[in-house]
């Protein structure tokens, strides 16, 4: 008699491990990885991952093709090949040769936006290429170097020009999400922690007062903090769940009372943290 489960407690398949995946590109490779393993993403398997950048030859091509077809012949599988290749000659190489199957982000996207838009795209290889002439990328580093330098409340000097500032206590997900905020946006991100001399004045910190319109909280589960702090500190009193109970109930009662907008980094990545930061600061403004 075949046995049946509940919807909730059926087995979930083995993940599959024996597949390889292949990240193709002339340039940095990023693009590439970032488009595939969004795609990825979406099945339950944990595939070996090859990055190959700076396939910029065709020499540089039929190595490609022998390294991609010599783990075809040894996994007895077809790799998965995610390519963001510009150069035709040397993408007809590897789509012709090679024993994997071919993922081109560039043929399947880029192609029909040239038919519709009726204009040929730059054919540029790589995000960073020509960046002495990018202004994007030059306002990049400067709010990295921004970010950098307003960590942690390292210094007051200049806060007006932020264009965001994090508070919260420590340990709750600020200086991640500041630099994840300059690196990928362009966003000059300061970040200022909350600490018990502050919830004894019952006051944000003076020098954030003048610009509390920019400023986003950050609050965290008393139980994840006290496992975060405890890797850093254990057995410290600053990793103890009771006095993490108390200053996450006292960070979240001055922002109540001072009306700053905060969300829980708890059960979220960076990526769903800064993407809600964005959407209430200025989101016209985005850098990539």
């Amino acid at each position: 008699m075949q046995r049946r489960y509940p919807l909730s407690t059926q087995p979930r398949p083995a993940r599959m491990t024996h597949r390889t995946v292949f990240f193709v590109s002339d340039g940095t490779g990023i693009t590439a990885e970032t488009f595939g393993n969004a795609i990825l993403a979406q099945f339950d398997i944990e595939p070996r991952r090859v990055r190959l950048p700076f396939i910029d030859s065709q020499d540089k091509a039929h190595q490609v093709v022998r390294q991609i077809n010599h783990t075809a012949e040894v996994e007895a599988r077809k790799p998965l090949v995610f390519t963001t290749l510009v150069d035709m000659q040397v993408l007809q190489i590897i789509r012709n040769g090679c024993k994997g199957m071919m993922l081109d982000m560039f043929g399947t996207f880029v192609q029909p936006l040239e038919d519709e838009l009726g204009i040929k795209s730059h054919h540029r290889v790589g995000r960073f290429s020509d960046i002495s002439q990018n202004k994007q990328y030059h306002d990049r580093i400067e709010a990295i170097n921004f970010s950098l330098a307003h960590d942690d409340g390292q210094t007051n000097h200049d806060l007006e020009g932020a264009d965001v500032i994090l508070v919260g206590v420590s340990r709750s997900g600020k200086t991640p999400t500041s630099l994840y905020l300059a690196m990928q946006h362009g966003v000059k991100a300061a970040n200022y922690p909350l600490i018990p001399e502050d919830f004894e004045r019952r006051q944000l910190p003076p020098a954030l007062v003048p610009f509390r319109k920019k400023i986003f909280g950050l609050t965290i589960s008393p139980e994840r903090l006290s496992e975060i702090r405890s890797e850093r500190r254990p057995g410290s009193r600053y990793a103890s769940l009771t006095n993490c109970r108390a200053e996450v109930h006292e960070a979240e009662a001055m922002m109540r009372r001072s009306g700053i907008r905060w969300l829980s980094s708890t059960t979220k990545s960076i990526e769903e943290i800064a993407t809600t930061i964005l959407q209430e600061i200025r989101p016209e403004r985005l850098g990539y």
